[in-house]
């Protein structure tokens, strides 16, 4: 393969120059990248979903007109004359250059970069909390990320942990689609190593890759397996686009921009299932919202709803490591937020101990971001069921260890010293074994204290 033709240093200071002098004010909200080489007559242009060809010698900028949102969104391709350093083109376009399995050239060059993330703050995490009796039947879980980044995978393993940490679901019957078929996604940072809510090694196991064949094959698994009695969560993140399979919505699969799962044909796969109690959908790409009405008409649950970052002529909000509108109703789900500390509000609106599927939206929708516009529908009373299991997260009171021991040993008493000294290896014990359970315990513990204390007396 030939190697792409450089242009000359001037010319490619000439034409930054002028798409910044150019764009003012705008370009304090874009980021703006060139590709360092020159696309010869007719050669095809990586502009995701668009046939263009340079129609002569060109050098490309690719502008992103709103870095911190999920593709697709608002974007432009710039097409300079290779020799005169002339604009002559400009490309409206919904998605980056590169992307999947694409390699990015080393070419491709980010020379103007005014919006990136900001480090986020990792806070301790709670105990874990304590799960109620379940509902009946087997509760099933779809995660779907096509050409993931690193905010993608890190929803995933949020909400992975969220359903098997919080809500006790089986593995195996969680499957996560992903990327390339592992650990993995698309850009910085790299290598992929520990997740960053509380900066442990990722846990989920990734069972197949975030394609359109896996995604429609995973569903087409639960066609023997659904009972009346089971319950099914499906989560997508990633990209998404609209207009490219039809008037409709799509989902970003791997491994390109192009490989696209429509509104109809998800859809028309819901439909194939058989009758089963709860279908719970949460959707983060972009023009998610799309789905929304399909989703309703065409399940076999009896109970079915689905939340959804933004309507379906709109797009979504990225972020750093995390996309806003699934890590809100995934926290709101989970009690806490991934780096673990308590939600403002409190999710669960009517003090149940469980969080409904329209609890998490209205969390999600309460707290998002104003370049998000989510958007929800049920049936059958779908808002009203949790995740298939009720969480419980307790703030208890400290082990009342002072005035129990005040009760049995009242001062003055020459052996108190020796006798705290005696009993505090059982204390320590009892405190860690008592983190994370719930109230209906705490009377157990601490009878089991006063024993533990009243004993000691005996020394």
């Amino acid at each position: 393969m030939a190697e792409p033709v450089k242009p000359t240093r001037r010319i490619l200071n000439a034409i930054k120059e002028s798409v910044l002098r150019r764009e003012g004010e705008r370009a304090k909200s874009s980021n703006f990248f060139i590709q360092e080489e020159v696309f010869s007559r007719n050669q095809r242009l990586p502009i995701p979903r668009q046939v263009v060809k340079a129609d002569r010698p060109a050098i490309m900028v690719f502008a992103d007109d709103a870095p911190l949102f999920n593709w697709g969104h608002p974007c432009r391709y710039l097409l300079y004359d290779a020799e005169s350093g002339e604009l002559y083109q400009e490309v409206v376009a919904q998605f980056p250059p590169y992307g999947g399995d694409q390699e990015v050239p080393k070419t491709y060059r980010v020379f103007h970069q005014p919006v990136q993330c900001a480090p986020q703050t990792i806070y301790p995490l709670p105990p874990p909390p304590v799960l109620r009796p379940r509902a009946p039947g087997r509760r099933y879980a779809v995660l779907f990320s096509g050409i993931s980044g690193y905010r993608h995978l890190n929803g995933l393993e949020f909400l992975y942990r969220t359903l098997v940490q919080v809500y006790g679901y089986d593995p195996s019957d969680i499957t996560v689609l992903n990327y390339d078929g592992k650990r993995n996604y698309v850009g910085a940072p790299q290598p992929v190593s520990t997740w960053p809510g509380d900066n442990s090694p990722y846990q989920m196991p990734i069972d197949g890759k975030g394609s359109k064949a896996a995604l429609l094959g995973a569903l087409d698994d639960l066609k023997t397996r659904l009972t009346p009695d089971d319950s099914l969560l499906i989560h997508t993140n990633n990209h998404g686009g609209h207009g490219y399979t039809g008037p409709e919505s799509d989902l970003c699969c791997h491994p390109t921009f192009d490989q696209a799962l429509g509104v109809a044909e998800f859809a028309a796969k819901l439909a194939e299932l058989p009758k089963f109690r709860c279908l719970m959908v949460m959707m983060e790409q972009c023009h998610s919202g799309g789905f929304n009405a399909a989703v309703v008409a065409n399940s076999t649950a009896d109970r079915t709803s689905i939340a959804s970052a933004c309507k379906e002529l709109k797009n979504s909000l990225g972020g750093c490591d995390f996309s806003p509108f699934a890590r809100d109703w995934i926290a709101a789900m989970a009690g806490a937020n991934p780096h673990g500390y308590v939600l403002a509000p409190d999710a669960d609106t009517n003090h149940d101990n469980q969080v409904s599927a329209q609890e998490a939206f209205c969390y999600a929708n309460s707290v998002h971001d104003p370049f998000d516009s989510p958007v929800y529908c049920q049936a059958g009373g779908g808002d009203s069921d949790p995740l298939g299991q009720a969480l419980i997260r307790w703030d208890l009171p400290p082990l009342p260890v002072e005035s129990i021991i005040r009760k049995f040993w009242p001062e003055p008493d020459p052996l108190f010293a020796k006798r705290v000294q005696a009993i505090l290896p059982q204390i320590k014990a009892l405190e860690k074994e008592m983190q994370g359970t719930g109230r209906q315990l705490y009377e157990t513990y601490t009878k089991q204290l006063t024993e533990i204390i009243k004993g000691a007396g005996k020394l």
